[in-house]
């Protein structure tokens, strides 16, 4: 969702909005809320939800983050989609044909349409795909498609759009060769990237595209409508969606909300059916009926920017690393179900060629260590030339990114004598903005996989990549991972991926990685059928219904 959504943490919040994922689990209610009998509760069908920020980007040529990403798998559709069960399901796509050797991809489009009623053809993928790859289009996603032959070249101006190997065959068939075989690849076709676009409602729009519901067009469950800056946006059921019969929910209304109180204060009022919690409402909650936790495969981290002459000094960055306690910040400052983490390729998230999860017999790099994070900064300082420093931490401005950036401030400075550390709190959106200009010097990041496999994590640390805001650089990373995306050896591949891993954190120590994310959340038990995705987009409301209000 960063890519791999650029995941940013908006706080507890958006739990109930557009951020919150899950691991491989649904939540309660949704294989009944994924039938196809059409039935419907006699309840009505409006849910109302919280967000913690607004939507950054309609567009699915521009959208990077885990908001924009989530809207879009709800008001859009691509040729697959992932189900209740976390499975690839057919999408637009009826039926896909893999050639032998893995690399050939032939998609059968069913019968759909666009929201103004004409059909969804796959000349509209084309269009949007080679859109994302175009260098002018400044897409910051366009490197996920480098898996599409031809699409790397064009999308770096060393190629055409005509060699890009997607080629729309007819109306309803769509030809996609690969670089290598892939085995997620039906599964990131359901990704917010790849999503259709039709070329003439696109070009009439022009400037104006996306930027208000009535210029977009949606092919998804749902549409989006009434979306006011800062305000929040609703959805409303798409009637000329190919699957309506199976989407229960008529209206779901989204309000911004920054502070977590407000929005418990909302659900107990019955404003709301979801609300995201945060440690001191933990405790409070916990034994309700209403009450939910669950480990998230998000990764949570400090990225340090090289740019700046000081945090150029691996003992100024092993410091920071080491100058904090994750566990005390996950079991008592978060106290969701988040777990400190010392690795950036998440728990239960993958598993090798072996059957073994990648963190198998590998809990992470380093610790939490004082004496050893104050000698590491005194070391830092003399080859620096200073005797004190200040840096500035780059941070959300909800709740708990609020509470969190305070706990780093109070810790960095007891335990570092002479840091002194000043805190930025931006509204999602902007923050993200100067990320991307690389105007920070610490900044506190969020990221989700957009499919399962350790790469997800781990390419976008290589020099140049286009969500690697602090420069890190590294000749021997880059030969990893450019190792295991050409290694056909399984075995070999993932200890190329371990590799990688240890290098970015013990041998460059080029981020600090804080926790993985865990979820607490209230959750009226009328809700039923909202699946959360451990990949990809966080949120699907296709399957969700109210019974029982």
């Amino acid at each position: 969702m960063e890519k791999k959504k650029a995941l940013a943490l908006v706080g507890a919040l958006t739990i109930a909005g557009s951020s919150l994922a899950a691991c491989s689990t649904t939540d309660e209610g949704s294989k009944e809320g994924g039938s196809t009998s059409g039935e419907k509760s006699s309840d009505k069908q409006v849910l109302n939800i919280i967000s913690g920020s607004d939507i950054p980007a309609l567009s699915p040529t521009v959208a990077t983050d885990s908001v924009s990403f989530t809207v879009l798998n709800n008001v859009q559709e691509g040729l697959f989609r992932l189900d209740e069960n976390q499975e690839a399901t057919p999408g637009v796509a009826e039926s896909v044909d893999v050639s032998e050797d893995g690399l050939t991809y032939t998609f059968k489009l069913r019968d759909s349409k666009w929201s103004d009623g004409s059909d969804v053809t796959a000349k509209d993928f084309e269009y949007a795909w080679k859109r994302v790859l175009d260098p002018k289009s400044g897409s910051q996603y366009a490197y996920i498609m480098y898996i599409i032959d031809g699409a790397e070249a064009y999308n770096t101006s060393k190629g055409k759009a005509d060699d890009v190997a997607v080629k729309a065959v007819d109306d309803k068939t769509l030809e996609v060769k690969l670089t290598q075989p892939a085995e997620y690849f039906k599964s990131l076709t359901g990704f917010g990237s790849f999503m259709p676009l039709k070329q003439e409602f696109v070009e009439k729009q022009g400037k104006n595209f996306a930027s208000k519901p009535d210029t977009f067009l949606y092919n998804g469950p749902f549409v989006l409508s009434d979306w006011k800056t800062d305000v929040g946006w609703s959805y409303k059921k798409n009637d000329q969606y190919w699957d309506k019969d199976n989407v229960k929910l008529e209206e779901i209304n989204t309000k911004i909300v920054k502070e977590v109180s407000t929005g418990v204060n909302l659900y107990e009022k019955g404003d709301i059916d979801l609300a995201g919690l945060t440690s001191e409402f933990v405790d409070q909650y916990k034994d309700k009926e209403d009450f939910d936790t669950r480990l998230d495969a998000a990764m949570y981290y400090i990225q340090m920017n090289f740019k700046n002459d000081l945090l150029k000094n691996k003992d100024i960055r092993k410091a920071i690393d080491s100058g904090y306690d994750k566990k005390q910040m996950a079991d008592v400052l978060l106290n969701n179900g988040s777990i400190p983490a010392y690795y950036y390729v998440p728990k239960d998230f993958a598993k090798g060629p072996d059957g073994k999860d990648f963190r198998d017999g590998n809990e992470g790099f380093g610790s939490y260590d004082a004496s050893s994070a104050k000698a590491s900064f005194e070391k830092g300082l003399k080859a620096v030339g200073k005797k004190s420093l200040k840096l500035e931490l780059l941070s959300y401005d909800d709740d708990n990114s609020k509470k969190i950036s305070e706990y780093l401030k109070g810790e960095w400075e007891k335990n570092l004598p002479g840091l002194e550390v000043t805190i930025k709190q931006q509204p999602f959106k902007n923050k993200l903005d100067l990320e991307s200009k690389g105007e920070f010097e610490l900044s506190f990041a969020g990221w989700g996989p957009d499919y399962q496999d350790p790469m997800t994590f781990l390419d976008m640390w290589v020099t140049g990549g286009p969500y690697n805001r602090g420069k890190y650089s590294s000749d021997k990373y880059d030969s990893l991972i450019k190792s295991a995306q050409k290694e056909v050896d399984a075995e070999k591949r993932w200890q190329a991926l371990k590799d990688a891993e240890k290098t970015l954190l013990e041998e460059d120590q080029a981020i600090s990685v804080m926790y993985q994310k865990g979820v607490s959340l209230l959750r009226k038990p009328y809700v039923k059928g909202i699946v959360n995705h451990k990949v990809g987009a966080d949120t699907s409301y296709k399957w969700a219904y109210i019974e029982g209000k």
